[in-house]
């Protein structure tokens, strides 16, 4: 197995032998002229000496021929790579500024698109932050705006809650000086139909009386009556039964000598009254509204009984939270829960227990504990006269037209000492309300 030969090996071979076979011909013919010419003696080794120089010669020649022949060769093919070598870096040369022109545009294309993304992040930017800055301002403004409207409606809150306490504490006034006078009026008039019209405003007086002092409770506003001894609790139910409108239907179980306080009489006897007035109206027309009293350790327990239908849970919870004092606002009290907001604050006012369950006459109880804290012993017997009519309208017996019964007993309203020529004749019952309870009557 051969080399491979290089293209460019074939002409230097047929060089070689050219020049091998042209210097050995003349070199042969040189040799035969020198051995003609040459004595006898000295032709056989002229002969050989000149044949192996002319071989020495020939082969000398034909190598030095191939060597140019070849060193040509090699100086073309060195050239070609040489040229091709420049034109390789020519190419690259050129690859290579392409390839930078290209990176360059890249680049600047890059900055280019950096630029506007800068600029357009820079204007967004700008944009929400002045947005920003005027929605701030706005609700700044909006938040000011609804400041001073939150103060200007605290501001007429609070002088229409004045304005409602002065009004309360004239109709307490104007109330009082109105059953002042029907008493002054029934102690002259003898005539039964009169006293018959008189007891009836007299009561009706009372009610109204009884209105003014819960707006004054709720206001915030004191009580216009005020006692200056310890009241019964006779009395006390007594006078909570005179300020209804349904005092005849009212049944009273009491045989306990406890007395309250008298700076709490008129707080107790008032959240009775409001209790009293809520079971008559819940009740049928005809139906009895019991009252039991019980003395225990913690103090005297006043039970109220009606038949009316039985609160459901939501009207019985919102009753309760009434009673408990937990009364946000006075804007949605209307009937019932405005009279449960009344014992509730009178019942924080002077530490009372309100509670409620179901009846065991079909209805509803409500259970009202008044303290130790504001009871005394017994309440000293003494004349309504011995009252100061600046204190107090009358005394507890004056203050009520009704009485403590058993429930076989008709309730007649008990007037202050009368004159044994005086006789005295109640007002008939007034129309019975309505007594259905209705989803929002009992809460």
């Amino acid at each position: 197995m051969t080399a491979p030969t290089h293209p460019g090996d074939r002409p230097s071979l047929r060089t070689f032998v050219s020049a091998l076979a042209v210097t050995g011909v003349l070199s042969a013919l040189a040799v035969c002229a020198a051995v003609a010419v040459a004595p006898g003696a000295a032709r056989t080794p002229l002969a050989g000496g000149g044949a192996v120089a002319a071989v020495v010669l020939s082969v000398a020649v034909a190598t030095a021929a191939h060597a140019r022949r070849t060193a040509r060769d090699t100086r073309q093919r060195l050239e070609g790579v040489t040229q091709d070598v420049g034109r390789l870096l020519q190419q690259q040369a050129r690859t290579t500024e392409e390839a930078q022109q290209e990176q360059q545009r890249l680049v600047d294309e890059l900055a280019r698109q950096r630029a506007e993304l800068t600029e357009s992040f820079t204007a967004e930017r700008d944009r929400l932050v002045a947005e920003g800055t005027r929605e701030l301002d706005r609700l700044r403004q909006e938040n000011a705006r609804l400041a001073g409207e939150l103060e200007q409606a605290r501001r007429e809150r609070s002088a229409a809650i004045s304005a409602t306490s002065n009004a309360a504490a004239r109709m307490q006034a104007l109330a009082t000086a109105t059953l002042a006078d029907l008493r002054a009026m029934e102690e002259r008039h003898t005539d039964e139909d009169v006293l018959h019209d008189l007891l009836h405003l007299d009561h009706r007086t009372a009610q109204a009386g009884r209105l003014a002092d819960s707006i004054a409770v709720l206001t915030g506003a004191r009580s216009g009556r005020r006692w200056a001894r310890p009241i019964s609790m006779e009395s006390i139910l007594r006078g909570a039964m005179g300020r209804i409108a349904g005092y005849r239907r009212v049944r009273v179980h009491s045989t306990s000598e406890a007395a309250v306080a008298g700076h709490a009489a008129e707080g107790v006897m008032h959240a009775l009254a409001e209790l009293l007035d809520n079971a008559a109206n819940f009740s049928p027309p005809t139906a009895e509204v019991h009252v039991y009293v019980e003395e225990v350790p913690a103090g005297v327990i006043v039970s109220v009984e009606d038949s009316g239908l039985v609160m459901g849970d939501v009207q019985l919870r919102r009753a309760e939270r009434a009673v408990a004092g937990d009364v946000s606002g006075l804007g949605g009290l209307t009937g019932t829960r405005l009279g449960l907001a009344v014992v509730g604050r009178l019942s924080r006012k002077h530490g009372l227990k309100v509670s409620f369950r179901p009846s065991a006459r079909g209805g509803t109880g409500v259970l009202m504990l008044i303290p130790q804290s504001i009871l005394t012993g017994p309440a000293p017997a003494e004349p309504a006269a011995a009252v100061p009519p600046a204190q107090a309208v009358t005394s507890a017996q004056h203050a009520t037209p009704a009485q403590s019964v058993t429930p076989a007993q008709s309730v007649t309203p008990v007037p202050a000492p009368r004159p044994p020529s005086v006789t005295r004749r109640h007002p008939a019952s007034p129309s019975a309300p309505a007594w259905s309870r209705t989803p929002t009557s009992a809460g």
